[in-house]
């Protein structure tokens, strides 16, 4: 079967606002799809320890912007990929061809194909349980990991009353969900239009100007190309049934053996993960005796609020272990 992609327009991305790095691309492959193009930038020396910085929903390589500067001149190379269907990537137009598997896939294939070693994963949002999937494949390529407002989706019945966002399973059939994230998926799947600024600008700390919400708009010149931004929230695993929640705890038994170097770099303002910095340095060898940080007067998007302070995070973090 054919999966028909978008790909948007590069005018669209001409002149953003503190972007100002180059381009480059590769073909990334992942079960039952042809192989599409995804984007990525390569900043910084390109013998320097590997930084690999991970977004989510429904942000790109632009959400990065002020951290990557930090990275490339403390000598570390930066790799920043847009997932498949956000930024520069390629665009499948059905919402279906985006499963978690593929997000994964599609990463792993980038990581194995540019033939990435000694990396620090950088990963926020959806870029945790993508990246930690990755890392559960790759473990010999992963020498340190900074989570940074991120989670991994299990639905673990253990998580109950520890997470400021419940998903957590109850008894042996019941599900306890935080109102809020059950109005934001619906929000996304019933929605005539749907507009990644409006997220950047309703968790950002500080009001972005316009036209760095624009630069987040910048990927979807009209509705026809935002199927994976829509469908990347319908995958969010609500139950331990879920295909995905079962990833999850698979991906969570292999970070509870990972003993490199684990940080988390939280913010203050980010109810949506508030609670997992607490979980990770419990359950990942690796965070032990670290000096983990939260970071002061940033939201969810702590790139975005605060992206200078935390690549000084990661660079010392690369230089401290």
């Amino acid at each position: 079967m054919t999966h028909h992609a978008l790909r948007t327009p590069d005018s669209r991305f001409d002149n953003l606002p503190d972007y100002p790095f180059t381009p480059n691309f590769r073909d990334v492959e992942a079960e039952g799809m042809d192989p599409v193009r995804m984007h990525y930038l390569d900043e910084g020396p390109a013998d320097g320890p590997v930084a690999l910085l991970l977004h989510g929903q429904p942000t790109w390589s632009y959400l990065y912007r002020k951290v990557v500067p930090v990275l490339a001149g403390r000598g570390i190379r930066v790799i920043a990929p847009d997932n498949i269907g956000f930024g520069r990537s390629d665009k499948p137009v059905r919402n279906t061809d985006y499963t978690f598997a593929r997000h994964i896939e599609w990463t792993q294939s980038l990581v194995t194909g540019l033939d990435l070693r000694d990396i620090t994963l950088v990963a926020q949002d959806w870029g945790g349980p993508i990246g930690f999937s990755v890392l559960a494949a790759e473990p010999d390529r992963f020498a340190r990991v900074v989570a940074a407002n991120t989670i991994l989706h299990t639905a673990d019945p253990a998580l109950a009353d520890r997470l400021d966002f419940a998903v957590n399973g109850v008894g042996e059939s019941r599900v306890l969900l935080e109102e809020a994230l059950v109005d934001y998926l619906l929000y996304t799947q019933r929605a005539e239009e749907l507009r990644a600024s409006d997220f950047i600008a309703a968790t950002a700390s500080t009001p972005p100007d316009p036209d760095v919400l624009a630069a987040y708009d910048a990927p979807f010149p009209d509705q026809s190309y935002t199927a994976g931004l829509r469908q990347m929230t319908a995958l969010l695993p609500l139950t331990r049934n879920d295909v995905g929640a079962r990833t999850g705890r698979r991906t969570m038994r292999a970070l509870e053996q990972f003993e490199r170097p684990f940080l988390t770099a939280y913010s203050d303002g980010d109810p949506a993960t508030r609670g997992w910095e607490s979980i990770f340095q419990e359950r990942v060898p690796g965070a032990a005796g670290q000096p983990h940080v939260q970071i002061l007067g940033a939201g969810h998007f702590l790139q975005e609020d605060a992206g200078e302070k935390l690549g000084e995070v990661v660079a010392d973090f690369i230089a401290g272990t």
